[in-house]
């Protein structure tokens, strides 16, 4: 299995090589060292989420509520942050309400036994009602922010770290941090096992309901973080912050080698493809397409991918059988 990652991986770097190759003959600024470190800033967000979100399909789940976990971490920071705590306090609020989130889907999918498609969907409604009602504490009625945040907060958005974007900088380091946890840890060999056989883990005494709801636990906290990190960005927390953030998220884990069936998946694959969706779409849009065209090729990628993916699970298992038939 890992030399069939490893493979997808290289493929995908040399897509993003090409990607950049052939953006860089459209439009020469594309390639500058300010576009495409500062273009980051447009789109680490996703990959955020994302990587997260890879082990919560490679243990046999999905979750498409952090969509609006995002806004709704952001909204309930911002309202601490409007009485008054301090700025730990109140960054303290907007994780523990990702945390939250996270644990309420896990609960209800291990309770009910219901799809967790299902649940995170009907999650994704729930969670952006809520931010919605909750910005009207402070009067912030519909999609209008909640700002009046510390300078201290704000300047991360456009900070420095070694050079470095500090968004682009946060977003390498989480996905460090998940890529040693996924690949390198009992835990992550569990979440490969529950998400291969579920039934045969939870026979084999594995603490199945523990390992997936620490994956959307995991989630939560990203999204948080990602909310964070935009209200940084923009100096406003609003409730539509991770609108744009489902459909690219979903395509850079599947793209980057997750199974939509669960039991495959790799963090640096997803973190790769978080790029190579970036840059697909700012490329296009520096190139005169329309942002509406970006995002419905970002669609037909994923199904693209999806497809290609399962073509290649169909010949992997048909050359071996016809080897051992003429053998």
């Amino acid at each position: 299995m890992k030399k069939l990652v490893m493979r997808w991986e290289v493929l995908l770097l040399a897509l993003l090589v090409i990607e950049l190759i052939v953006f860089g003959m459209i439009n020469p600024r594309f390639l500058r060292t300010s576009s495409l470190l500062y273009g980051t800033s447009d789109f680490v967000q996703v990959g955020i989420v994302a990587v997260p979100l890879t082990l919560v399909i490679i243990a046999g789940g999905i979750d498409v509520s952090f969509a609006s976990t995002v806004g709704l971490c952001a909204i309930t920071f911002g309202i601490a942050n409007f009485f008054g705590l301090p700025l730990a306090a109140s960054l303290a609020v907007g994780f523990g309400t990702g945390a939250l989130a996270g644990v309420l889907n896990a609960t209800i999918i291990r309770l009910t036994r219901l799809q967790p498609l299902v649940v995170t969907l009907g999650s994704l409604y729930l969670f952006s009602g809520a931010a919605t009602v909750l910005s009207g504490v402070v009067g912030a009625n519909g999609y209008e922010g909640i700002g009046g945040f510390p300078t201290a907060f704000t300047n991360l958005g456009y900070a420095q770290v070694f050079g470095v974007p500090m968004p682009l900088f946060v977003f390498l380091c989480f996905s460090a941090v998940l890529l040693v946890l996924l690949h390198m840890t009992r835990f992550g060999r569990l979440v490969f096992q529950v998400g291969q056989n579920e039934e045969a883990a939870r026979h084999s005494g594995m603490p199945v309901a523990r390992i997936q709801m620490w994956t959307y636990v995991l989630t939560g906290l990203a999204a948080a973080l990602a909310g964070l990190l935009l209200s940084a960005y923009f100096g406003s927390a609003r409730v539509d912050l991770g609108g744009a953030t489902l459909l690219p998220a979903i395509t850079a884990a599947v793209l980057g080698g997750a199974s939509i069936y669960g039991g495959k998946g790799s963090v640096l694959g997803t973190i790769i493809a978080t790029f190579v969706i970036g840059y697909l779409q700012q490329g296009l849009q520096m190139s005169g397409v329309p942002s509406q065209i970006s995002s419905a090729l970002s669609g037909a990628l994923l199904v693209i991918v999806v497809a290609f993916r399962h073509g290649l699970a169909l010949l992997s298992a048909f050359v071996p059988a016809r080897s051992s038939q003429t053998n």
